[in-house]
């Protein structure tokens, strides 16, 4: 990692150490990917004003995230399959994140279950929900999060309809791998990614397998999830989620000023604007142009964070400057979990940290608090 010095050094070795079925799986999105490409073309766009002779020798980047000090406004995302990226993937990340003193978020589609995470960790972390047709199970799953302590809920609200990924379906992308000739010898070419996932707890969905009527073999599983996803849900099931769940909840996936202004109706604490990465509705707008209008319909009501197109300490600044609170990464720690593991995740979190660090201080700004439009530089 000595000579690692940005997201992108961490995706290259991401992408030379794990089998291309994986490595695509996280890094590309869907369709055209046109919303892909808007969410880092529209995220550069955004110039800073350059700042001279200000004393910002008291620079920090502390802050506070739903009430919880955080050692800076990121958190790593929801992140499906990290598991398969390197083994215990999601313990791995945790890990990281909690030693970095940032907040983590597990997948309802991860590899480790909830309970894998917590007997591993020190401290409670967010669980993501994706509501699905068995009721029964979702209010289990939630109540699998509350006796682990996780201490926040973020519900994912833009996945009723799933965006096609052409590469997912190019590559033959399941779990475990779907097998061909040139998949083996991509896997030969990776020992050590092939042993680091044959090591791990788990090699299928750990919150899933042990916890449902179907049997615990891959296709069942698969058949269960793929007839799962619910068309039907609709803001009146938030009600039912808040009637289990009794802390905080977090709606992730709002793009759009009218959606919002429903989420804050809703009781729950955040929202997250987000277009899923990239990876839903092609051709919807980036998050960081949706931002500011949303900022401004319901900032005064609900913590707002972002995600979308978040790759450096800059672009932590940019979206700070535009009105969140704070900020997901998904790809960025994803890259650095497949790079070098923990180790490689740590990285991608000091990187973020101390770009953003220098950003402030050639902005001119000290604390996160001070952070504001005014480093935007009009063109």
């Amino acid at each position: 990692m000595k000579h690692i010095t940005c997201i992108d050094d961490l995706r290259t070795l991401h992408q030379r150490r794990v089998p291309k079925a994986f490595f695509d799986y996280c890094d590309r999105g869907s369709y055209a990917e046109e919303t892909l490409r808007a969410n880092r073309e529209d995220m550069q766009a955004i110039k800073f004003r350059q700042r001279v002779l200000v004393d910002v020798s008291r620079r920090d980047t502390s802050t506070m995230i739903l009430g919880e000090s955080s050692t800076m406004p990121l958190i790593l995302a929801p992140v499906g399959l990290l598991g398969m990226q390197h083994g215990d993937g999601e313990i791995h990340a945790c890990r990281a994140a909690q030693a970095a003193g940032i907040p983590f978020t597990q997948s309802t589609m991860s590899i480790c279950s909830i309970e894998d995470i917590a007997a591993n960790v020190e401290k409670p972390f967010w669980f993501q929900l994706y509501v699905m047709k068995d009721r029964g199970f979702i209010k289990e799953l939630i109540q699998r999060a509350m006796a682990a302590k996780c201490s926040a809920l973020v519900l994912t609200v833009d996945l009723q309809v799933i965006g096609q990924r052409h590469q997912d379906i190019k590559n033959g992308m399941t779990v475990p791998p779907e097998w061909s000739l040139s998949k083996l010898i991509d896997f030969a070419t990776k020992p050590a990614w092939v042993s680091g996932v044959l090591q791990g707890k788990r090699r299928t969905f750990g919150n899933l397998a042990g916890h449902l009527k179907v049997s615990d073999d891959i296709t069942s599983l698969s058949t269960w999830i793929n007839s799962q996803f619910d068309t039907s849900l609709n803001w009146n099931d938030i009600e039912w989620i808040r009637s289990i769940w009794p802390g905080k909840l977090i709606l992730k996936g709002i793009l759009d000023v009218e959606d919002a202004e429903l989420a804050a109706k809703t009781g729950a604490q955040a929202l997250v604007v987000s277009n899923h990465g990239g990876r839903q509705l092609d051709g919807a707008p980036s998050s960081i142009e949706v931002l500011p209008e949303i900022v401004d319909a319901v900032g005064s009501q609900m913590e707002i964070m972002f995600d979308g197109g978040v790759r450096s300490g800059q672009d932590v600044m940019r979206a700070l400057a535009l009105g969140a609170k704070s900020c997901m990464i998904g790809r960025a720690y994803a890259h650095g979990l497949g790079a070098g593991g923990q180790a490689g995740v740590a990285k991608a979190i000091d990187i973020i940290q101390k770009e953003l660090l220098t950003t402030m201080g050639l902005c001119g700004v000290n604390s996160i608090d001070e952070i504001d439009d005014h480093i935007i530089a009009v063109p």
